[in-house]
């Protein structure tokens, strides 16, 4: 089976309405957060692995990790939303193999080195949210966030908020 299918442009603008208005989403390299999230949640800062890391190990890991929390949060059937902001967008199903493009990433990557990479449930119940200039990572959702902490990446270790 397929992975990576990309959003109709009816199901991208639903979608992307969705995070605008349930998530308060306003796209800013200043103003932070550039979104609310529903408590639980956790935002974690990685402006360390912004610059060039020692640990390369720290990126793999935080792939992995996610890819796991994801994994244990949906129906091996189910697919998520692996949303690109104002690039291609796609259905996800973490139970598939995951294909990488030529950079070794995922087609949207989990470190948000240039971009907001959002992973969002399709009812909206949890989401990992990659902002590319506050330079964190929020997880919400309950299911979510105790899975992160039960599956703590190497790069989740500063706390920046949480509620």
């Amino acid at each position: 089976m397929e992975n990576w299918l990309v959003l109709t442009k009816s199901e991208r603008d639903k979608v992307w309405n969705k995070v605008y208005d349930d998530l308060k989403f306003k796209p800013s390299i200043t103003y932070f957060p550039s979104f609310q999230v529903p408590s639980p949640y956790i935002t974690f800062d990685i402006s360390h692995y912004f610059r060039q890391s020692e640990d390369m190990n720290a990126y793999d890991d935080l792939e992995e990790k996610a890819l796991l929390v994801f994994q244990q949060n949906t129906l091996k059937d189910e697919s998520i939303y692996a949303l690109n902001w104002q690039h291609e967008c796609y259905w996800v199903n973490p139970h598939l193999e995951l294909k990488k493009d030529e950079f070794n990433e995922w087609k949207v990557p989990i470190f948000p080195n240039g971009d907001y990479y959002f992973f969002i449930h399709k009812n909206f119940r949890w989401g990992y949210l990659g902002h590319p200039w506050e330079k964190t990572v929020t997880v919400f959702g309950k299911e979510v966030v105790t899975a992160f902490k039960k599956h703590q990446p190497i790069m989740f270790q500063r706390i920046l908020r949480q509620g």
